[in-house]
């Protein structure tokens, strides 16, 4: 873990409501390094429902695989994370320890393995030993308890520098329904996903399709919408546990609570995701910026993107935010490169307020004393407008500095 704490680190934590049938047990078990907390059991009352997403790397690992061929069931009673080890791209030995992690798990809480979901983070390519698992999962679900989510968002962390957790709550019916939210992620953070596990907790009733296209909304618009190095990692996994106890208040399934009520959580869902995907770019490795990247009048969406990408990916770009310089150029050079139509003639950009380029040269009104102040600010902006149609699109990056080097030069997660 990086030993410089991010300048984006929260001084406090808001009070994380419990959710109903959900309960959390972290300890130190010696994963990888000692004196850490490393390992997270989270149970839940029988009937919960998850859904969940997970990266599109074509190396993915060993826990990736076993959650993917599990989800269909649609039923979870227990997740089980450890940091420190990514049980990727470890062959034969790692889905035999993801086999025996899962029916130690179900042994300790009491339900067959296919109802246990697993999430590994840390360094690829080493065997994950299985057997401080089954050394401290039967303890860890006998002292599981419903207030131990900031713990089980420390028991993930790797190169993070504060743990990440985030809580909603929304009326169905006059009932209270709460969503709450972990994350880690620092590097190996791009789009589709990152180097980076949430773990998402409702006491709401729904359905497996109800939830599943929920948080695929909501993960595109977040999740899938950042980047800290371009990095795609083996080991992305956004997992949706609805325990359905909220019923007991009075809250009735999603499905039959009316469009309104549907889209009320839909929309808490996806600010609680956005959230944590903020917090997991402002805790990149190194970052000191924390930056919005807007494409506009692109010829679709999905090109916007494209540009977007290529402009919060660019280290010449992230370098300059880093020196805080606005090199507009180095966007136009982006923009360029991106393999989507555009005109440079057409082309405007601005930082924050501050319109520097416009129609194919630097803007007349442009102030280099006014726009070099600005850059001084740790939240910035930058957009992009095309001038060619009405795609657009955002995405959320941090600047590249000297940390960045040393930590993934000197630092095996």
């Amino acid at each position: 873990m990086s030993a410089k704490v991010s300048p984006f680190a929260p001084s406090a934590y808001p009070a994380l409501p419990a959710v109903d049938g959900v309960r959390f047990a972290s300890t130190e078990a010696g994963i990888r390094y000692s004196n850490r907390r490393d390992l997270l059991l989270a149970t839940f009352v029988p009937g919960t429902v998850v859904a969940g997403v997970f990266t599109r790397s074509k190396c993915p690992s060993a826990p990736v695989e076993w959650d993917r061929d599990r989800l269909a069931g649609g039923r979870a009673r227990a997740l089980v994370v450890n940091s420190g080890n990514a049980n990727a791209f470890t062959g034969r030995k790692g889905r035999e320890a993801t086999r025996l992690t899962a029916e130690a798990a179900a042994r300790a809480v009491g339900c067959g393995p296919d109802e246990i979901f697993l999430a590994s983070t840390g360094v690829i390519g080493e065997p994950l030993d299985p057997v401080p698992f089954e050394r401290h999962l039967d303890r860890l679900a006998r002292e599981a308890a419903p207030d131990g989510i900031l713990d089980a968002a420390r028991a993930i962390m790797t190169t993070d520098t504060y743990p990440k957790a985030v809580t909603r709550s929304v009326e169905i019916a006059g009932a209270t329904v709460t969503l709450n939210g972990i994350a880690k992620g620092a590097g190996m953070i791009a789009p589709d996903m990152a180097t980076m596990l949430s773990f998402l907790f409702t006491d709401a009733a729904a359905s497996q399709a109800t939830l599943q296209a929920a948080l695929a909304d909501a993960v595109a618009e977040s999740f899938n919408a950042i980047t800290i190095d371009s990095d795609t990692s083996t080991s992305d996994t956004v997992l949706l546990f609805a325990t359905g106890t909220a019923a007991a208040r009075g809250a009735p399934a999603l499905e039959e609570a009316g469009a309104e009520a549907l889209e009320a959580f839909r929309g808490a869902l996806a600010s609680l995701c956005r959230e944590l995907a903020h917090m997991v770019v402002k805790d990149g490795e190194g970052a000191t910026k924390f930056v919005e990247v807007r494409v506009r009048g692109a010829v679709s969406d999905q090109s916007a993107k494209r540009i977007a990408r290529a402009i919060a990916d660019s280290p010449l770009v992230k370098t300059a935010l880093a020196g805080e310089d606005a090199n507009w150029g180095r966007v136009v050079m982006a923009v360029g490169k991106a393999g989507e139509p555009a005109d440079r003639d057409r082309l405007s950009i601005w930082f924050g307020d501050f319109r520097v380029a416009h129609e194919g040269e630097r803007d007349p009104a442009y102030s280099e004393a006014a726009v070099s102040a600005y850059m001084k600010a740790p939240e910035l902006a930058i957009t992009a407008d095309l001038g060619l149609g009405d795609g657009a699109a955002r995405i959320w990056t941090c600047d590249l500095t000297h940390d960045y080097v040393a930590i993934n030069a000197d630092y095996r997660s």
